[in-house]
């Protein structure tokens, strides 16, 4: 790869660590072609972008992009796969999916939401991370409850308000 090649590799890819919310480094080494088809595939059908990158390269645009990212740089060793995705536990869910078959892909970080996670026994907590819908779809339902409960305690009481006004009205005096 030519240098000029290089530099327009790093500076698109400081971009896109700049503006991301989300993405995960992990190791894929030792996946046959087939199986790296299959993981790139699954990647597609869950809107997960897949980018095998050199180490060095990463590192550059790391610190190009404006974030800091110095705790990524020691697990920056061995082959590489950067995923980026909207949804912050879906590449941990992927990931997880994808080792019932086999022991790769594995965890070597990942960056959600301004916050480092780094080795792979934390792809747990990474899938128990709820997505930005998911919490405003929380926060409805939590907004809406009390306004609910009125609404039902009003319903009711107006029927047995009704009940009552009406058997008063009706008995003899």
């Amino acid at each position: 790869m030519k240098k000029d090649q290089k530099t327009e590799l790093i500076d698109s890819l400081a971009e896109r660590l700049k503006g991301a919310n989300s993405f995960y480094i992990a190791d894929t080494s030792g996946l046959n072609a087939a199986t790296t088809s299959r993981l790139r595939r699954t990647c597609f059908k869950k809107n997960i972008e897949l980018k095998v990158v050199k180490n060095s390269l990463l590192q550059k645009a790391m610190e190009r992009s404006g974030k800091s990212f110095d705790e990524f740089f020691p697990v920056l060793a061995g082959p590489t796969s950067v995923m980026f995705s909207e949804s912050a536990n879906e590449p941990a869910k992927l990931i997880k999916e994808f080792r019932k078959a086999q022991a790769k892909p594995s965890l070597k970080g990942a960056y959600v939401e301004e916050c480092i996670y780094l080795g792979d026994n934390q792809l747990d907590t990474l899938i128990s991370i709820k997505s930005r819908l998911e919490l405003i779809g929380e926060l409805i339902g939590l907004l809406q409850s009390p306004a609910k409960n009125v609404i039902s305690a009003l319903q009711s009481g107006g029927n047995t308000l009704s009940g009552l006004v009406k058997t008063l009205s009706e008995k003899p005096e």
